[in-house]
């Protein structure tokens, strides 16, 4: 009995959720064309993150290398972009990676994947909060922080006058969220976007125009110069030159700079509305990523030639840089664009796309249903909105600007690193239709066997004609040379198991490069792990390849399978493992949170049952 009970509960943690079944979709009327999503992928990527992201990575994790820490953050977002735009050429429904781990991974996986939205999300609201706040600062030449310093700091505790200038921005932002609910204009959308570019290039042209290529040459003779000459002082910036902290700055770096790529999956959400969504979702999804690219490695590249990085301090934010040439209209104008970035792109809206995610989730039977009928009413709206930005306001006070970027790129790598085993599963799967769905959910609830075949005896006999094909006798040969050049159910549980070994070790090897001076150090114990890792995963990925794979004909499909789906988990888990201890821990008390919410309540409520 306790293993039959054990096995139905394993299964209601791998129930998927049926392709027919309904899908809630959030509409706007707008047919946008190829040109529109690729405004909205750029609007939404190129934020408010370009205006700091870059001082703060270049100052004390890569220097100028900051821009191979863009590339590589590029090249990871690329490949989890293209897993994005097959599920979207292959699903033909607005959603997101809660929707794609759902009909392909399960249930327990679409939970794990919404929950990390949502915490993204609210994170996105106290890196607004605390953008918004530079910016008002720098507008005022710095005025608003001297003034809290000198007229409260006596009054009240230090961290509140630190921060208290947080407050207003949160009453901004209240009227800006109710602007969006009111209205949204997809040309004053594409204008805005169009104007922060310019201010963007105009930022490129700038630092190649009054750059110094010696910039990205620093000696020690230069921090003698620049009035660092104490040798404490030298550590925390670097050993000088190209890389000032070696190829560990770097990856820290693009595990940072990873935020600043963050946005292009709402073209994915217009599936559902484009003109032509097979061909305009992955054209969307690659051309905005390209030139999200271009911009942020032109900025990274203008910020590092007009400014040494060892005078990048923390907290400072890309207008700063026409200061250091003598520029002080640029240095306005930019500030000014900060404002743009925030009103053109998603965060300013996260309590909509969080609304979004819960109603889709409370519809599923994964939260409670009464949040699908109260957070769309005006009420609900209000409420939500004083709620998630309360719970930003108090994350702002709790942690830093650096730990937040970290903890927004952590939740969704997790999410892109999903995406990329979900392209693996569906494409060596032999087609999945609703009756096999049901016929499995109704082996999972052990409900009365007699009446479930008296009600579904042609779904029975389709699954014992799969357990029949499944219960095949696996050899050797026949795992490395299927005998069928179709898939089938034995064929896609293989690819399923490997998949979940390779995931494994990919993390494991990953840890193990992780301690680089070991390696370096020509200490063998590490090289021999890495060694007999690198074997077990090549062995596994080729019995993958040598899987049947499915013959759909689907508009796009991810190139190169099962390579570039691998390379993107890898990717994905290395920059993972170059967070910070406390980023973990964050995000661990988050999951503790939500798997108590879906064992208490989720798993017994799920519609799919």
């Amino acid at each position: 009995m306790l293993r039959q009970a054990l096995r139905r509960f394993g299964r209601k943690l791998v129930r998927r959720r049926p392709l027919e079944k309904k899908v809630y979709e959030f509409k706007s009327g707008i047919k946008p064309s190829t040109l529109d999503l690729v405004a909205l992928g750029v609007g939404h990527t190129v934020g408010v993150g370009v205006y700091f992201l870059a001082n703060e990575v270049a100052g004390n994790q890569a220097g100028p290398s900051i821009v191979i820490s863009i590339l590589v953050a590029g090249l990871t977002s690329l490949l989890a972009g293209l897993c994005y735009a097959e599920f979207g050429a292959w699903l033909p429904h607005s959603g997101s990676a809660y929707l794609y781990t759902y009909v392909t991974m399960g249930e327990l996986w679409a939970f794990i994947t919404a929950w990390n939205l949502i915490l993204s999300l609210v994170a996105d609201a106290v890196i607004v909060v605390q953008t918004w706040t530079l910016a008002f600062d720098i507008l005022y030449g710095n005025r608003i922080s001297e003034t809290l310093h000198e007229s409260i700091s006596q009054h009240v505790p230090q961290v509140i006058a630190d921060n208290l200038a947080y407050f207003a921005v949160i009453l901004l932002l209240f009227t800006v969220e109710i602007q969006y609910l009111l209205s949204h204009d997809c040309i004053i959308f594409k204008l805005f976007t169009l104007v922060k570019l310019l201010v963007l290039s105009f930022v490129i042209i700038s630092g190649f125009m009054k750059g110094d290529l010696h910039n990205w040459n620093l000696t020690e003779e230069d921090y003698v110069k620049a009035g660092l000459n104490d040798t404490f002082s030298l550590g925390p910036l670097g050993s000088g030159g190209f890389m000032p902290f070696g190829f560990e700055g770097i990856l820290r770096g693009a595990a940072t700079c990873f935020y600043a790529f963050i946005g292009f999956d709402s073209i994915v959400t217009k599936v559902e509305e484009a003109q032509t969504p097979q061909r305009s979702i992955p054209k969307g999804i690659v051309i905005s990523l390209l030139i999200c690219f271009l911009v942020y490695f032109g900025v990274s590249a203008a910020l590092t030639l007009m400014v040494p990085y060892y005078q990048l301090r923390p907290g400072s934010t890309l207008p700063e840089a026409f200061l250091h040439i003598g520029w002080a209209t640029a240095y306005y104008v930019v500030a000014f664009s900060i404002f743009f970035s925030i009103v053109t792109g998603s965060y300013m809206n996260f309590t909509v796309r969080i609304r979004q995610v819960t109603y889709m989730m409370a519809m599923d039977g994964l939260l409670f249903p009464v949040l699908a009928r109260f957070l769309f009413s005006t009420y609900g709206r209000f409420l939500t909105t004083v709620t998630f930005v309360t719970t930003g306001a108090i994350m702002a006070f709790l942690f830093g600007l650096t730990r937040l970027l970290d903890l927004r790129s952590f939740g969704t790598l997790i999410s892109y690193s999903l995406v990329a085993f979900c392209v693996l599963i569906i494409r060596y799967q032999p087609e999945w239709t609703n009756e096999e769905n049901e016929a499995q959910v109704q082996e999972e609830n052990g409900g009365n066997e007699a009446q479930v075949q008296e009600e579904n005896l042609g779904n029975e006999a389709q699954m014992q004609e799969e357990d029949g094909s499944a219960a095949e006798k696996l050899t050797l040969q026949g795992l490395f040379f299927p005998g069928s050049p179709t898939p089938t159910p034995l064929s896609g549980r293989v690819v399923v198991v490997c998949s979940s070994l390779l995931v494994l070790l990919l993390t494991l090897l990953c840890l193990v490069l992780a301690q680089w001076p070991g390696l370096l150090s020509g200490d063998p114990a590490p090289i021999t792990v890495v060694v007999l890792l690198l074997v077990l995963i090549t062995g596994i990925t080729g019995d993958i390849w040598r899987q049947p794979q499915s013959s759909t004909p689907f508009p796009f499909k991810v190139p190169a399978v099962p390579l570039l789906p691998l390379l993107s988990i890898f990717v994905n888990v290395c920059l993972m493992m170059q967070m910070t201890a406390g980023t973990w821990l964050r995000f661990g008390v988050w999951m503790l949170i939500g798997f108590a919410l879906y064992l208490g309540y989720g798993i017994w409520h799920s519609l799919v049952a």
